[in-house]
């Protein structure tokens, strides 16, 4: 089906392009969201008297996510999840989830906003690209950890993952020196029994 741009489109094209999509794409997607119209020669008569009013409107709207995009570039926020000890999250954080926890530093970012270029699946601090306007984009920080206390030390560069393996190997070593003193006391105590039967014999 063709359309008629109403508005930059990533990887689609610019406003007043002529585009072949899906019709479901079309249906579902632009038309629906008032981004295109249908391609007939009634539209693109209606296109070109409203071009300068929707471009005014366009820059207007490019303003504002421009604004928004210099108050949130490169901010931080963090997200509290459970994970197993090697770091893998149960579940994935979404795009909802960021959006959610993006909105608490005082800006609505809708979750359609959210561009995550694969699923957050791990604890640590990953970019994020927020489209804020079809030609602006900003980058934010997830911070995903277990604790406030983690997310900080996360924060601050320090590995969690590391210092957790560490502490896991460091109790099992613990558990292994523990055994081997329990068994070398056994065998101690063993030895010494049978020394006490040979005296009494």
């Amino acid at each position: 089906m063709q359309v008629i741009l109403l508005e930059r489109v990533e990887n689609l094209g610019q406003m007043g392009d002529v585009v072949n999509v899906r019709p479901g794409y079309a249906r579902n997607y632009l038309l629906a969201q008032k981004k295109a119209l249908r391609a007939n020669d009634d539209n693109k008569k209606v296109f070109e008297a409203q071009r300068a009013e929707l471009e005014a409107r366009n820059l207007e709207r490019k303003k504002e996510a421009e604004d928004v995009a210099a108050k949130i570039e490169g901010t931080t926020y963090v997200l509290i999840r459970q994970s197993s000890d090697m770091g893998a999250l149960y579940g994935s954080a979404t795009t909802r989830d960021i959006a959610d926890v993006a909105s608490t530093g005082g800006f609505n970012i809708e979750r359609s906003q959210v561009r995550l270029d694969k699923p957050l699946k791990a604890l640590g601090v990953f970019p994020v690209r927020i489209a804020l306007h079809p030609e602006v984009d900003a980058k934010i920080n997830i911070n995903i950890a277990r604790s406030e206390d983690e997310a900080e030390r996360q924060e601050r560069g320090e590995n969690v993952l590391t210092s957790e393996s560490d502490r896991v190997a460091a109790e099992d070593e613990e558990a292994k020196a523990e055994f081997f003193d329990e068994q070398a006391q056994a065998a101690i105590d063993a030895e010494e029994g049978e020394d006490l039967g040979e005296t009494e014999a």
